[in-house]
């Protein structure tokens, strides 16, 4: 079991109520994790946007295809690689050799700085890693580069009976994704006998948001009845529009509709709470990522008000999709800032183990707002201490460990994931 790392948080006040109470329970938190994870199977990977409002710390996206490895503390890459150790112990024991196909787009360098990051994590843990694409534009051998001094080589797939390889002749026991999907279930990858990381299924062509809160949901309650707290202090309300169409202004009135009912929700719980915020939903298409599809609205009024401008953002999606169905999901508060801009945590996991992460700041949002999106960007966590792991100075010397709330949290958001992936095989 990975002791939960001491990272240093945006927090600069007295510990939150929330705070108090996990760093109390402890004992019995961990303890629940570990009866937990002996009967759920973790997602191989993860990464969950936490908002903090200080009266509650709730996740508000989850992703089964991590990028922005290339934004955590290159000091956490030994948690990360004990985790991947501790994976392919579990999946593949004799496992040697790890495919791993990412994104189709080879220009992005944010994104190519993850796929080198990860596989570096990967070479590091002692497996040997290629990369295979899913782009038609990749034919052949194909060198990208990464940096002026970094490069790494790509592979078209291909598919010998059951197995896939790359024309390299490379075959893999276990393939790990790190493409999400959004256009759709590759045939190539289809009832293949390789061990395939997240599960096919997980993909956006198949993955619901709702599906997944629904889940944590389950999550929440059971959690909260351990710790003895309202599960509202660690989870959001939220409700499900389907058949919408936004350019038509199909189902408008009806996603209005359940807009006031969320809002009406949260205004009970605020003045059971005595909170003065006010209350606000955000309107998510119901899979996807990438920051897309996204509005924050503050009654239904608005939704019915919405001009073609955002309807058209509404509509369509990555890789072009649809949008359909959205969740609409309590709007929670950030309080928490680095250098006076708006910030929020992006916790990563692999196995049941935190490896890091980063702040996602956004100099131009407010705290009410989305911040995945153009022109935010990241601050890696570092140690609380300043000594690293091995080397630490005397425990007090990083008491309390602020971090651990966030930990617990994000935890909760795996074990959702393990959960929700059931649903999809």
């Amino acid at each position: 079991m990975h002791k939960i790392p001491n990272l240093k948080t945006a927090l600069n006040v007295p510990l939150l109520e929330l705070e108090k109470i996990c760093l109390q329970h402890q004992h019995e938190i961990e303890h629940w994790f570990r009866s937990k994870w002996h009967t759920n199977k973790p997602p191989f990977y993860g990464s969950v946007d936490l908002r903090n409002s200080s009266y509650k710390l709730t996740p508000v996206d989850m992703n089964l295809f991590p990028g922005g490895f290339n934004n955590i503390n290159p000091d956490f890459i030994p948690l990360a690689v004990q985790a991947v150790n501790n994976l392919i112990e579990r999946y593949c024991p004799n496992a040697t050799k790890v495919l791993l196909i990412p994104e189709n787009h080879t220009r992005n360098l944010a994104y190519l700085k993850n796929v080198y990051t990860l596989n570096f994590i990967l070479e590091q843990a002692g497996i040997k890693t290629v990369i295979g694409s899913l782009s038609e534009e990749i034919t052949e051998a194909t060198t990208i580069n990464v940096t002026d001094e970094l490069t790494m080589t790509y592979y078209p797939l291909i598919r010998e009976n059951n197995r896939i390889k790359t024309t390299n002749g490379f075959d893999a026991c276990t393939i790990l994704l790190n493409n999400d999907l959004s256009n759709g279930k590759p045939a190539i990858l289809e009832n293949i006998e390789q061990i395939l990381l997240p599960p096919l299924n997980a993909g956006w062509y198949m993955r619901k948001k709702t599906n997944y809160f629904t889940q944590y949901d389950i999550v929440c309650d059971e959690f909260a009845n351990v710790i003895n707290i309202d599960p509202w202090l660690i989870n959001a309300y939220f409700d499900i529009a389907t058949d919408l169409d936004f350019a038509n202004n199909q189902g408008i009135e009806i996603l209005a509709q359940k807009v006031d009912t969320i809002i009406n929700k949260i205004k009970s719980k605020y003045a059971e709470n005595n909170i003065t915020d006010t209350p606000y939903v955000v309107v998510k298409a119901n899979n996807g990522t990438y920051g897309m599809g996204i509005m924050t609205v503050k009654s239904g009024d608005e939704i019915l008000k919405i001009n073609r401008k955002s309807k058209n953002k509404m509509a369509v999606i990555k890789d072009g999709q649809t949008v359909h169905d959205v969740i609409i999901q309590e709007g929670v508060y950030t309080f928490e800032k680095i250098n006076n801009q708006v910030s929020e945590p992006v916790i990563y996991m692999m196995d049941s183990a935190v490896i890091g992460g980063f702040y996602r700041v956004h100099p131009k949002k407010d705290v009410n707002e989305n911040l995945n999106a153009m022109g935010a960007h990241f601050i890696p966590l570092t140690y609380a201490c300043e000594a690293l792991p091995g080397k630490t100075k005397h425990p007090e010397c990083c008491a309390p460990n602020r971090f651990y709330t966030y930990s617990v949290i994000a935890r909760l958001a795996l074990l959702a994931s393990s959960y929700e992936i059931k649903t999809y095989l």
